[in-house]
This record gives C-alpha cells, sequence and structure tokens, in this order.
C-alpha cells in the first residue's frame, strides 16, 4: 500500500442469502498491495430543486433507477479524486445553495484500488435535477477541488486520545447559521461479541469554513467500548428545522455492522433549538417521552422509543415538502423502507420496502428494484415532495478489489 494509512476495516455482514465475509478480513488482507486500499437542511431548497419532471420521446418521465455516483471509469467522482466509496449522503449547502454529499470508505481507484483516503469524504454539486432527468454529477471535492481527502483529523487504527478507534463513520450531515456539521460513530471493532455494538462514542464535528477544516465538539456519548454499549444516541439524523423553530434529530443504536442483533430497530427523537445546538449545550435538549399514560416534550426525562421492529443499519430522515420522510435499511427484510409522518412527533406509517436485495421473496419484495448487497439508503432533501424521492443506495458484493463498491441513485420513490 503505497500510504501508510490501512484501509477502513468495516464489516458489512449480509442477511443469511449473502456471503458473511468480513469487510474487516477482507480489507485487512489487501494491506500491503499496491492497491490500498430541513425542508432542506434548516433552509428553503432553490427553486431549481423542485423542477418538473424532464420529457423524453412520447412525453414519458426521465428517472434514474440505480445510476452509478462513482466506481466508473471517468465519472465525476474520479474527476474529483474519488474512485470508489460509499454512502454519499446528501446535504444542503444553505450558503450558497449547492449539495454535499458525505461519503463513509474512499478509494482513489475504482474497485476499492489505489489510495484508501479515509473516512468521512465530501463531494459537491452546484446544482441537483431533482426531476431525475439527469443524474448527480459532482463538481468539486473537500478540501481541493481535483483531491478528494478525508475530512477529520485523526488516525485509524489508533488511539487518538479516547480510546482505540478503527475509523469515524458519518451518520448525516447539515448546515444552517452558516456552520456545518457532521454526526458520526467512532467504531472500536467491526466485529463486536454478541450483544455488542462495538463502538467507542459518537460525536459531533463542525465547520466554519463550509466543510474544509473540522473541530469536534468536547462532549461525546460513550459507547461499547467506553462502558454504554447500545447506547441510543451512537447513529443520528437531522431531519431538519421545522417551521416552529426547533431542529428536530432522530437517533438510534450503532448498527453500521448490519449485526448487532441488540438494535431491534429502536429509534427515538429528540429537539433542540438550533442557537443552543451550535454552542453545544447539548443538554438543552427537550425528548419526546411517553411519561404518566402519555406522550409529551420533556426535558425530565428521557426520549421513549418511537418506532421498534426488525433490526436496521443506516437510516434518515428529512422534512419533504411538508411530510416527514424516513428511510431505512432493514437488516432483516434485507430492504431499504420507508415510513412518513405529519409532523415528528406523530404516528408514523407502516413501514414500505422500496428497493430489495431479492425481489423474489417474500411477495412484497416482488416486482421492486433489486440490489444484492444494499445498505444505507438516504433521503436527498432536495427531494421535490414525499411521493417523489430521491434515494442514495450503497452496494458492496463483499469482495476487495471488485466491482462494485459504490452508491447507486433512485429517483421517484413515492414514501
Amino acid at each position: 500500500m503505497p500510504d501508510t494509512t490501512p484501509p477502513r476495516p468495516e464489516h458489512r455482514t449480509q442477511p443469511e442469502s449473502r456471503p458473511t465475509t468480513s469487510r474487516r478480513t477482507a480489507l485487512r488482507a489487501g494491506m500491503g498491495l499496491t492497491a490500498g486500499a430541513l425542508g432542506v437542511a434548516g433552509a428553503a431548497a432553490p427553486a431549481s430543486a423542485s423542477a418538473p419532471s424532464a420529457p423524453h420521446a412520447g412525453g414519458a418521465r426521465v428517472l434514474q433507477a440505480g445510476t452509478p455516483l462513482c466506481d466508473q471509469p471517468g465519472d465525476s467522482a474520479a474527476a474529483q479524486g474519488l474512485g470508489s466509496g460509499d454512502l454519499a449522503i446528501p446535504y444542503y449547502r444553505e450558503h450558497d445553495g449547492t449539495w454535499g454529499y458525505v461519503f463513509g470508505d474512499s478509494w482513489t481507484g475504482i474497485q476499492q484500488t489505489g489510495t484508501y483516503i479515509g473516512s468521512p469524504v465530501m463531494l459537491n454539486q452546484d446544482r441537483f435535477d431533482a426531476s431525475g432527468a439527469t443524474p448527480v454529477s459532482f463538481t468539486w471535492a473537500m478540501p481541493t477541488a481535483g483531491r478528494a481527502g478525508q475530512l477529520f483529523d485523526y488516525r485509524h487504527d489508533q488511539n487518538n486520545g479516547h480510546g482505540f478507534e478503527v475509523s469515524r463513520i458519518p451518520n448525516d450531515c447539515i448546515e444552517f447559521g452558516g456552520r456545518t456539521y457532521i454526526q458520526y460513530t467512532s467504531v472500536a471493532t467491526w466485529t463486536p461479541p454478541a450483544g455488542y455494538d462495538g463502538s467507542l462514542m459518537s460525536g459531533v464535528a463542525y465547520s466554519d469554513d463550509h466543510g474544509v477544516t473540522w473541530r469536534d465538539y468536547p462532549y461525546h456519548w460513550a459507547g461499547d467500548t467506553q462502558g454504554v454499549n447500545q447506547s441510543m444516541y451512537g447513529m443520528w439524523s437531522f431531519a431538519g428545522i421545522d417551521p416552529d423553530g426547533w431542529l428536530y434529530i432522530f437517533s438510534k443504536r450503532w448498527n453500521g455492522t448490519h449485526v448487532n442483533t441488540a438494535d431491534g430497530g429502536a429509534i427515538q427523537l429528540f429537539r433542540i433549538r438550533p442557537d443552543r445546538f451550535r454552542a453545544g449545550d447539548f443538554g438543552a435538549q427537550e425528548n419526546w417521552a411517553f411519561v404518566d399514560g402519555g406522550w409529551r416534550w420533556t426535558r425530565s426525562a428521557p426520549p421513549s422509543v418511537i418506532l421498534s421492529g426488525n433490526n436496521i443499519g443506516e437510516f434518515s430522515v428529512k422534512r419533504i415538502g411538508g411530510t416527514y420522510c424516513m428511510s431505512y435499511f432493514d437488516v432483516a427484510d434485507y430492504s431499504i423502507r420507508t415510513r412518513t409522518a405529519a409532523r415528528p412527533d406523530a404516528v408514523w406509517s407502516a413501514p414500505r420496502p422500496q428497493i430489495v436485495g431479492n425481489n423474489t421473496l417474500p411477495p412484497s419484495h416482488w416486482g421492486k428494484p433489486q440490489v444484492p448487497f444494499l445498505y444505507g439508503g438516504y433521503i436527498h432533501p432536495g427531494s421535490p415532495n414525499a411521493n417523489a424521492l430521491t434515494l442514495i443506495v450503497s452496494q458492496w458484493n463483499g469482495k476487495l478489489h471488485e466491482p462494485p463498491y459504490w452508491v447507486l441513485q433512485y429517483d421517484g420513490i413515492a414514501a
């Protein structure tokens, strides 16, 4: 490997119908080789994000239906120094009306070759076509156009002052008031014992120069190896700043491994004033909790679980056109599912499978787009409405230096 930073040994174990080879094992095997491995984010989306669907011959609607956004020779990601990467969490860059995409594991070459860049990594786009007529195309990278780099200043497989950590994985990103925020999980191990989530801690990093340089808030939420296994603050999704002035945040246990059977699909909800969040006064949050026989906002009780069921991995919640939309990778159902609600604290609809790993079983998967080895499934905050979501879905085939290791764009998803 040409650089001194080892590939992030992420673990993407799939359900029984898929290979159970650990990415930790695969990537470790690759070390030493030449191939190294709110409405809209607190603000209204630009008018171009709500453009009508583009027609083509016969007037039919043109949509992206699994368009790869990286890991293709000569594509727009490669032009910005990123060959292969996953997640690509989209967010609205409020200060100039552009769009950012935050990747996890990233390499300079396709098929996870070349130099391992790190995690998280960011590519940006000057405009987003919400009609689905044209796919996302990246126009510059952080920190330097044409040269993608790891955003956070830390070392992999080291103790960076908090305990041993393998990597820091982004869960969501938001910008408001001139500051950009990434919530992340620091992973201690991708192969934890049964019943443990394998995290070191979770934190929030911020940037006051729109993503070039980053600092960490001093407060971190302790994880598994710091003595708090299954913390409900492991993974966050920023639903956005509601018209009522509150920043709504959903959170859950860390399950980036997809094998945390203690996850239970549990999700909680809290809110905080944007100025208090900016100040790092996280104790000012209000919690959506079931207290004394009823649901209420309170600071005197912790958040209650609002949803539970199958184990879930990555998840995303965004306010789209006045409707709150949720998407997540359902590990047990082997699908990206969606739900909707009128308000963050309202009753959520039943889950709907949208993109599936196997479209032959169960019957609810019949006719759905099929993506083996899928995960992720982030809602693009520039989606025009809840019946026409753009989802960014990750796919990895379980093998190092083989395609695919990328993100795919799907448009026109009715949540």
